[in-house]
């Protein structure tokens, strides 16, 4: 399934939840049902359509800035094993969830893993969740971003495969009601945020990469 389209208000993802509330709600006041359904059936479909919206966001032109992948707080900043930089970001039910690159590149390795569904911000959901992950490529340099499932959220949608391009900011999937992402950097790269932090995917920066000397 391919990318919403950027004037697309509401990812496709979301209309067979939204279907039958509309159903729903259009029946109860043409049969006159109770008023009440009517009411929680109107205030779901409002619900739901929020929670699918697919707002625009102005992507930064510094071509070394790694954006964030998603909307929410950072709960994680710290280094692995390797020495590489992992930001955590949690995604509660009130963000966008609809997920986008850090950086431009190739997309080299798509790895989907089944697990758990612990609660996206316990920090063994990096490692014990069901998640999948992009490597994306840019010259040396790659960057990992992974879409783990939360408590709630119990389906990762990914609408690109191995070998695709990705523009910096572009829509790549979503991680439906509740979630978390990670995102692995260089060692080298400069920290932009802290823990703690709220922000939006696509717009805000995270980090910045070193300037690849393989980059023309």
């Amino acid at each position: 399934m391919s990318a919403p389209k950027h004037n697309e208000l509401i990812v496709r993802e979301g209309w067979p939840f939204m279907a039958p509330l509309i159903v729903l709600f259009a029946l109860s006041l043409i049969l006159k049902w109770p008023i009440w359904l009517a009411v929680i059936s109107l205030i779901l479909t409002l619900y739901v359509a929020y929670f699918f919206r697919n707002p625009y966001r102005r992507i930064p032109s510094d071509e070394d800035a790694v954006v964030s992948p998603a909307d929410g707080k950072v709960v994680q900043v710290g280094r692995d094993d390797a020495g590489r930089w992992v930001i955590s970001v949690f995604l509660n039910i009130f963000n966008v969830h609809v997920n986008r690159s850090p950086i431009a590149g190739q997309i080299s390795e798509i790895k989907y893993i089944k697990g758990k569904f612990l609660a996206a911000y316990d920090p063994k959901a990096s490692i014990e969740n069901e998640r999948n992950g992009l490597s994306i490529v840019r010259g040396s340099q790659t960057v990992e971003v992974i879409q783990i499932a939360g408590l709630i959220a119990r389906r990762i949608v990914c609408w690109k495969k191995a070998g695709d391009e990705l523009a910096r900011g572009e829509r790549f999937g979503l991680i439906r009601f509740g979630s978390r992402v990670d995102i692995i950097l260089p060692a080298e790269a400069e920290m932009a945020v802290v823990v703690g932090q709220k922000i939006r995917g696509g717009c805000d920066m995270l980090a910045r990469l070193k300037p690849d000397p393989q980059e023309p």
